[in-house]
């Protein structure tokens, strides 16, 4: 029996091939009609016999495109008109709110990358070269649907044989929308003290410059990277002093595993994360003796190391280097830099030659960083390669924009059952980096349809996004739902673990603001998508000097023990004492004694902090986490000793007191233990007490499932080893796979709690 069927397919379907794909698998079928991209996905019309439709509908989820992903078909039965033939028509837009998934930017595939070094094919060494399987989508995206004219390869006219690609259903350039080569498509060049250099190749320019020591800024995917010879330690120190970036590590970047494996050990698991289309930066441990300049991590057992992602990246690696520094093409705080003037504006006082093309990015987007925590991937920032693909929850939301919080922000776009995270936007703390949040907003809510009816932020009134919340309920009266930090957190775990029960929540991270205008960061949360209670927290100490004291550790470490030892603190016979000097330790008391910006708090962060000091690693930091991941690259030692604690009751809530811990601590250091046997055994410490709380919390309530989030649970040996503690005890335990447990996650949380409403 003839039929015709409408059949609209929602999910990553456009800008990868789709509609050729459903053009040449109708060919053996004796059906007739079309096939369209529109804002709701891709729509065919098919007329035939029933079978055959019931065939090719089999097939279109059994032959899928390489990057193609369906999340939803609908199929509606209706009267025969008659087609004639098979054609791919023209997009249409038919619902204004409709939406569709937008591909994230895919790493240069297989095909391309043998025909970029073909010396026969007539893209040989073309930096631009793609195909409907690899290529830029999400940076170049303006509009859905995903046509050329809405991105920003609209302004590039394809030549006649671009063209013929581009129509060829057999072509694998069938409808590549990036499609282009050297006769029609972007150009790079190269420039040297603020002109363009004329006669040159200017990426083998690039490479002979790299190889002399010279730093330059080179446009990517999604915004510039600056980059250096990573093996010449005096270009990389150069490009710390003038980045004015004291220790925190920089990226790597090496042609391929072969290399790479020559100054990192790298696990079958990490492997497979290097080599994944996304090709984010993973986390890899330092071999000894390699030939890396020991600035670029410097006291840090790992490097951050990606594979190439771009023809470019391969074009500038292919000669004899070993790994480039390619690290974030910013000043400071700043966000990444994506436009070709401001490179040349901004980095001047850095950069000795920029390596640019006239293509535009639109949505500049930073690299993903990854490590493999517990055999899976724990993002420490999800970005390129993985936005804007959304969370799919069981469950659906009202529409909210979440604003995330102050650290590692990103927004989020909540829309029926997905929850769309915006790419790393960066700390909210200046002008450069609000207008990149403003700006990320806009394009967001333009491409996914979004009209959000609720807005989420942070408890916390001083946060730049509480603010910019206030404001949009100034100007169009929504909805503000202000979301407790740690709430957030945990709901974000939950909620990428499709979780609806009632779980422990165990955030631990360094800072963020509680219900009772304290400092949190140590909490025990029994947690549902609507609501918490706290059930548990480390017990509360001064932090004198507030923010000052996050970046001077010292200072926290002086608070534990003053809590401790009172003023006989300064004369205890350890290094920490002689390292600082008398009369700061007097004015820390003082703050304490008189609580003069001395807030409290219960961060388990800072914890870490205090102890990272105690021990003589870090006194004083020049980025966050620093002195607790220098306290956990001592953890080399395999013991199972832990130090005493103690847990109490006040009033309903259960109290962790760290104060055994410190003087335990304190011992070991009078008695000259090694810092490495210290260091293993406090955080076998931290361990013991999660899990005993955990234990204590689960036989008032009854509840079995525990929720990990903060950014404490990207130290792998802690988190490996709670985990495998909770399970000893027959806990279920849930971390974060999909978005960072760090503050990076928190608009996810923010979205749920505030859409479940």
């Amino acid at each position: 029996m003839k039929i015709r069927e409408n059949i609209i397919i929602k999910g990553i379907v456009q800008g990868v091939g789709f509609r050729p794909f459903i053009k040449k698998l109708v060919k053996p079928f004796h059906l007739y009609g079309w096939v369209l991209n529109s804002n709701q996905g891709v729509e065919i019309e098919a007329e035939g016999e029933e079978k055959e439709l019931d065939k090719l509908v089999q097939d279109i989820y059994e032959k899928l495109p390489p990057l193609a992903r369906i999340e939803k078909m609908e199929i509606t039965k209706l009267p025969l008109l008659g087609y004639k033939g098979f054609s791919i028509k023209k997009s249409i837009v038919k619902e204004e709110d409709s939406f569709v998934l937008v591909s994230p930017d895919i790493s240069i595939c297989e095909d391309c990358l043998q025909e970029l070094f073909d010396p026969h094919n007539r893209r040989f060494r073309y930096p631009f070269i793609n195909c409907t399987n690899c290529g830029p989508r999400f940076t170049i995206i303006k509009d859905i649907p995903y046509d050329r004219e809405k991105t920003t390869m609209g302004v590039f006219k394809m030549c006649p044989q671009c063209q013929n690609e581009y129509d060829n259903l057999e072509d694998r350039r069938c409808h590549a929308q990036p499609n282009a080569c050297a006769e029609c498509g972007p150009k790079v060049f190269l420039y040297r003290n603020k002109r363009k250099l004329k006669n040159i190749d200017p990426i083998k320019e690039a490479i002979r410059l790299l190889k002399k020591g010279k730093i330059g800024a080179i446009k990517g995917l999604g915004g510039f990277h600056l980059a250096c010879d990573a093996t010449n330690h005096r270009a990389v120190s150069k490009l710390r002093l003038l980045k004015n970036r004291e220790a925190k590590p920089f990226a790597l970047m090496s042609l391929n595993l072969e290399k790479i494996k020559q100054f990192c050990e790298v696990k079958p698991e990490e492997e497979a994360l290097l080599i994944n289309r996304a090709r984010p930066i993973v986390l890899l441990k330092k071999k000894k003796d390699n030939l890396i300049s020991p600035m670029v991590a410097p006291n840090n057992n790992y490097l951050g190391v990606m594979l190439p992602y771009t023809p470019l990246h391969y074009l500038l690696l292919k000669e004899e280097i070993l790994a480039l520094v390619m690290t974030s093409g910013n000043l400071g705080d700043q966000p990444i830099i994506s436009d070709n003037q401001k490179a040349l504006e901004k980095l001047n006082q850095i950069a000795d030659f920029y390596l640019l093309y006239n293509r535009d990015i639109f949505n500049r987007c930073d690299d993903s960083v990854v490590k493999i925590i517990n055999n899976d991937k724990v993002f420490f920032r999800r970005s390129r390669g993985y936005v804007p693909d959304p969370i799919i929850l069981n469950f659906p939301l009202k529409e909210v924009l979440a604003l995330g919080g102050e650290l590692k922000n990103t927004i989020s776009f909540s829309r029926e059952n997905y929850v769309f995270l915006s790419q790393y936007l960066g700390d909210l703390k200046n002008v450069d980096t609000l207008n990149f949040f403003k700006e990320a907003i806009v394009n967001l809510q333009k491409i996914f349809r979004a009209n959000p009816e609720i807005i989420a932020c942070d408890l916390h009134p001083d946060y730049l996004s509480t603010q910019y919340a206030e404001e949009i309920r100034a100007k169009k009266g929504v909805k503000i739902v202000k979301v407790q930090h740690h709430q957030a957190h945990i709901v974000s775990c939950m909620a990428e673990n499709n979780i609806t029960e009632t779980v422990i929540g165990v955030a631990y991270d360094g800072t963020g603001y509680g219900d009772d205008d304290n400092v949190w960061g140590g909490e025990f949360l029994i947690c549902d998508l609507k609501r918490y209670s706290r059930v548990g927290h480390l017990k509360y100490f001064s932090l004198p000097g507030g923010d000052k004291a996050i970046l001077e550790p010292w200072r926290i470490a002086y608070s534990y023990l003053y809590s401790i030892y009172g003023s006989k603190a300064k004369k205890i016979k350890i290094d920490f004492n002689r390292r600082i000097e008398n009369k700061k330790l007097l004015i820390i008391e003082k703050m304490i004694d008189q609580k003069i910006n001395s807030p409290l708090t219960s961060s388990c962060g800072r914890l870490f902090d205090a102890i990272s000091s105690l021990l003589g690693i870090r006194d004083e930091v020049s980025y966050e986490g620093q002195a607790a991941m220098e306290l956990e690259s001592l953890c080399t030692v395999r013991i199972k000793e832990r130090y005493k604690f103690s847990i109490y009751k006040e009033g309903e809530k259960f109290i962790i007191d760290p104060q055994e811990i410190f003087i335990n601590v304190v011992n070991d250091l009078k008695k000259g233990i090694d810092k490495r046997v210290i260091a293993v055994k406090f955080h076998n410490t931290v361990a013991e007490f999660t899990v005993d709380l955990c234990g204590r919390i689960r036989k008032k309530s009854s509840i079995n499932k525990v929720a990990l989030s903060g950014g404490v649970f990207q130290n792998r040996y802690l988190t490996e080893k709670i985990i495998s503690l909770l399970k000893k005890d027959d806990f279920q335990v849930y971390i974060q796979r999909k978005v960072p447990p760090n503050d990076g996650g928190i608009s996810l949380g923010q979205a749920v709690v505030a859409g479940s409403e």
